[in-house]
């Protein structure tokens, strides 16, 4: 009797053994589908798994607005945040609505000069990347302009010249002077650049 009881619970200690080595390390699966970020933490230390989600989905939106950050920049912000929370050596997993390692982004046209391939308040799906080819449409900041949407006209290194697609020019009269209304037509840095429009 004696004998089984020892064998049951080597047995015992065996099943916890291989079992903690098998779960593995702690987890953070996030998905982002461009507007809403979920955030779910599988963790065997006693941590505040709420906060951790909620401070990873508000550093999520952060990154989607920040044109210089990345897939890489992102996932070393997430590994800061888990620090934080005494998290080291975590397995982050970041799925999108167009795939692993991705960061998309929805946004929604103001204006019309990217007639006639963007209406005035449709929404675009962005993926947020710097990998950029001539004749993409894709999301900027403008120092001119602020935020635009444009498609890319030339390439001169890390210069991106964008241009609107509405070529058509009109003329207004504004506080009794006549003024030309025509797209836009500006050189941007690629780190200007917050991604490319994959969808629409």
């Amino acid at each position: 009797m004696a004998k089984k009881i020892v064998l049951a619970i080597v047995i015992l200690i065996l099943i916890i053994f291989f079992g903690i080595l098998f779960l593995g390390n702690d987890t953070i699966d996030i998905y982002n589908d461009g507007e809403n970020v979920t955030v779910e933490t599988t963790s065997f230390s006693t941590i505040d798994k709420s906060g951790l989600s909620n401070e990873i989905c508000d550093y999520t939106l952060e990154v989607m607005n920040d044109t210089g950050s990345d897939i890489a920049s992102y996932r070393h912000g997430i590994e800061d945040i888990c620090n934080q929370y005494g998290l080291e050596d975590v397995d982050i997993n970041i799925d999108s609505s167009i795939g692993p390692n991705q960061i998309p982004i929805v946004v929604t046209v103001d204006g019309t000069s990217m007639l006639p391939t963007l209406k005035d308040g449709q929404t675009a799906l962005v993926n947020k990347t710097h990998d950029i080819h001539v004749g993409d449409i894709v999301v900027a900041d403008s120092e001119e302009y602020g935020g635009i949407i444009k498609r890319v006209d030339q390439i001169k290194g890390n210069d991106i010249h964008l241009v609107s697609d509405n070529k058509n020019i009109s003329y207004e009269f504004i506080n009794g002077e006549l003024y030309q209304i025509k797209g836009i037509s500006t050189w941007v840095d690629i780190s200007d650049i917050n991604g490319v429009v994959i969808s629409y």
